[in-house]
């Protein structure tokens, strides 16, 4: 099978496409004919080696499938060969998602939505999966509560204000102006320019001086000891990335704050949900742009950098095998 295989980490020149074999379903594992995936930031993390001691060259990254089961392993119960499925592979465990096919564990796929493709599927697993640990699991978000969403326009941005409006929830978010009208349309009720504004100043100004009760955090940086400073009483703040450097949370500890730290964990039940919400219609895909896996460095670097597309928003997704074919 084809594979995007990484020898070395680094730059996205260390992507090379080989031939390498095709692996085998064990025991409650099946085969799956990759037909799409996608690119996250972890990905981009992983590819230039933040998470080397986690890791052994070379190696298969990628960590989003949307295919089609072709083989089932010993003791196989919920699924069937034919079945299209999407999920996160293990993270740092076993092989990625980039090559044409994948081998899983029936305990953490699901059935893949039937009002999406496997593209828009494939643009799921991993970011509205986090988004939905984020909102239902972590900060266990109510009807009439107030959220603000730090990178609206980002893969896990647009899923979580999708799930919060769906919640019953007031969502603001920060973006960009370009994206502003955009994300109204998924649901954000006041959008923020960080850029040209202070998101702290404009949210205690919309609130009244009371703050919001979730703050969902993305971006990293002094987000974490800043959140304080716009939270409600008995506030929540949920967060997918790593700490690079001690923060004060003393305005957190003023305001009885709890702080949830998310790394997504894969689960059936997890996907079954997502998969409600996408054909019910309240959570849609967004794909912002399509790669072929032999352009797996150009997809990288357009989601790293963002040179040249500063409008750019949703899911980058790679083309693998032929939805057309199955």
């Amino acid at each position: 099978m084809k594979a995007a295989v990484l020898n070395e980490f680094g730059s996205v020149e260390k992507f090379e496409i080989l031939d390498v074999p095709t692996p085998k379903p064990g025991s409650n594992e099946v085969l799956v004919n990759v037909m799409a995936t996608s690119v996250n930031p972890l990905d981009f993390q992983v590819r230039r080696g933040d998470y080397k001691n986690e890791l052994t060259l070379p190696v298969i990254t990628g960590h989003d499938v949307s295919g089609v089961i072709v083989e089932i392993g010993i003791g196989v119960k919920n699924f069937k060969v034919g079945d299209e499925v999407y999920y996160t592979p293990e993270i740092f465990n076993g092989q990625g998602s980039y090559a044409e096919y994948h081998v899983a564990n029936e305990a953490i796929i699901g059935i893949k939505p039937k009002n999406v493709s496997h593209l828009e599927a494939a643009t799921f697993p991993l970011s509205a999966g986090t988004a939905y640990e984020m909102l239902f699991t972590r900060a266990q978000l109510k009807v009439n509560q107030t959220i603000l969403i730090h990178g609206g326009a980002g893969g896990v941005g647009i899923p979580t204000i999708q799930l919060a409006k769906a919640m019953g929830a007031t969502v603001y978010t920060t973006a960009r102006t370009v994206h502003h009208q955009i994300l109204k349309g998924f649901g954000a009720d006041f959008t923020i320019d960080y850029e040209k504004e202070n998101y702290i100043d404009e949210i205690l100004k919309l609130t009244n001086g009371k703050g919001v009760d979730v703050v969902i955090d993305t971006l990293g940086g002094n987000t974490l000891s800043d959140s304080g400073k716009i939270l409600n009483q008995m506030g929540q703040v949920v967060t997918l990335v790593d700490i690079e450097k001690p923060q004060n949370l003393i305005h957190a500890w003023g305001k009885n704050a709890t702080y949830h730290f998310v790394f997504t964990r894969q689960s059936r039940n997890k996907l079954d949900e997502l998969t409600k919400l996408i054909e019910s219609g309240k959570l849609k895909p967004v794909v912002g742009k399509v790669f072929p896996l032999s352009e797996i460095g150009k997809a990288h670097s357009l989601l790293e950098f963002r040179k040249g597309a500063e409008d750019f928003y949703g899911k980058i997704a790679i083309q693998i095998g032929n939805e057309d074919s199955n």
